[in-house]
């Protein structure tokens, strides 16, 4: 029996900020223990010593790092929200704006940040605010393109709330376009989704993209 690449199940520990818990829960784990061993041997591909002081827990440091940056692919939409949806019969734009995220190009694998501006109109549900940024950041932490990142998270508000309608814009910068190629430190990324009654009503969408791109006087 043989298994693709694209089948394989991700090697799963719980990451933690503390370097000495990492390594105890990485004794016996052999995915994290793999990944540590690619890291060593990137390092020494690049021409670094992994053996020298300043580098010995780096393979174990970096894989607890990415396992926490991408722990977005073992989250579920479902457990994310759990029981944060409610009955509530309001018929008007909710949002929540300025959510920062994080997350990684999948082109480059290096970082891109900024912040998204999410709205909803509900049809007899409403859910609990801070579910919004932690659909935001199940999604972020994955490798990813803004584009789709922006779609997802649309979506899974649409899976979950069946509102009237739903809008996602996404604002970013890209290291990969910022600190390698063309270099260019002011450029920022917006990308949209706009879904039922966002999409088709011309007034709900004005509003939603005036309330977005508007700041807060900062």
């Amino acid at each position: 029996m043989t298994t693709s690449a694209s089948a394989a199940k991700p090697w799963l520990f719980t990451p933690s900020l503390d370097e000495d818990e990492d390594g105890e829960r990485c004794k016996n784990d052999a995915g994290a223990l793999e990944y540590e061993k690619l890291v060593r041997r990137q390092l020494a591909l690049l021409g670094e010593d992994p053996s020298r002081e300043g580098l010995q827990r780096t393979p174990l440091r970096v894989t607890s790092a990415m396992a926490f940056l991408t722990q977005g692919y073992r989250m579920k939409v479902e457990d994310v929200v759990g029981e944060g949806i409610f009955a509530e019969d309001h018929q008007h734009m909710v949002m929540v704006r300025d959510i920062e995220l994080y997350s990684l190009c999948e082109h480059h694998m290096l970082p891109f940040f900024g912040k998204a501006h999410i709205a909803y109109i509900p049809n007899g549900r409403i859910v609990g605010l801070s579910k919004l940024p932690r659909i935001v950041d199940m999604f972020a932490r994955r490798f990813q393109v803004q584009e789709r990142l922006t779609g997802q998270v649309a979506q899974a508000i649409q899976d979950i709330l069946a509102p009237d309608g739903v809008g996602v814009v996404i604002e970013a910068y890209h290291l990969c376009m910022m600190m390698r190629g063309v270099e260019k430190q002011n450029s920022k990324t917006i990308t949209s989704a706009l879904l039922g009654s966002f999409r088709d009503d011309g007034k709900t969408r004005d509003e939603f993209l005036r309330l977005a791109h508007g700041g807060n006087g900062r």
